[in-house]
């Protein structure tokens, strides 16, 4: 294994389990990263970096998995018994398919048109100011429905589905599928900790989807002498994303999401004026 390359591989891992969970999308930063990097190349070409950056992924929702392996045991062990369990499991599914289905549908186009530095850029940008506008007028709980969920387990088949079509709009690189779930969610009602819990939730079947989806798709592009980049990239982000849960839900117990909405809304402003004054050579 190329220990250059080895270690590029170990960035990207780090930079998607860093990013997954917070609202600043993992796609932006694993395209404006790879870019950087120089991640593809002839011994690593495009198509393959393509789906390492999603089977990745794989090792951020299994941080997920094991930062809830108690309540994930638990909604298992009562899928057929415990209305809780079954409920939140409906509801996920009913959150899944808004995204899963344009995905399916639109996913070459978005990847096309829209997998690039500077609109990555442009929706760093708009998703920064989004999230300003929620927050400050989540404030002033007249300009939204008052917080009506406190929990997961109270959510109904309806608030799963309009938090699943604001996942929706995470198709879009750069808007970032966590953000898009918990703003959408504090704006259809639920507290910022239930809207953070969904998406984790959330991200389970939609990120392993993906993955599982990207590895059978791509597969005659893959041999084992990929396994350890991709084991790497995994490795690392299981572990940068355990790390970045934990501290994320103590962050939203005392903050709002506004540091992260001047974040994006700085770094898209770095990528487009680096861009058009050709500091950087990003590459498209």
């Amino acid at each position: 294994m190329d220990t250059i390359l080895a270690l590029k591989a170990l960035i990207m891992g780090i930079v998607e389990g860093l990013t997954e969970f917070l609202p600043i999308s993992s796609t932006g930063h694993l395209i404006l990263a790879g870019s950087l990097l120089s991640f593809a190349g002839p011994t690593f070409p495009k198509e393959k970096v393509d789906v390492f950056e999603i089977v990745i992924q794989a090792g951020a929702i299994l941080a997920v998995c094991w930062e809830y392996r108690a309540r994930i045991a638990a909604v298992l062990a009562g899928l057929f018994s415990d209305r809780k369990a079954q409920r939140l499991v409906i509801n996920l599914i009913i959150a899944f398919l808004p995204a899963a289905v344009l995905g399916f549908l639109f996913s070459k186009k978005i990847k096309a048109v829209l997998f690039a530095p500077v609109p990555v850029a442009i929706a760093f940008i708009v998703g920064g100011l989004i999230i300003l506008w929620v927050e400050r007028h989540n404030k002033d709980r007249m300009s939204f429905s008052y917080t009506r969920i406190d929990s997961v387990d109270d959510m109904t088949p309806l608030d799963a589905f309009k938090v699943g079509c604001a996942q929706a709009f995470a198709l879009i690189p750069g808007t970032s599928r966590s953000g898009a779930t918990i703003i959408g969610g504090m704006m259809f009602g639920l507290s910022r900790k239930a809207a953070t819990e969904f998406s984790f939730f959330l991200a389970i079947p939609t990120l392993f989807a993906a993955t599982i989806y990207s590895l059978y798709k791509e597969r005659a592009l893959l041999s084992a002498a990929d396994a350890p980049l991709f084991t790497v990239g995994t490795a690392a982000a299981f572990v940068s994303a355990f790390l970045c849960v934990r501290w994320l839900l103590r962050y939203i117990s005392s903050h709002d999401f506004t540091v992260f909405a001047w974040y994006r809304i700085l770094f898209g402003l770095v990528i487009l004026g680096t861009a058009y004054t050709g500091v950087v050579a990003w590459v498209e």
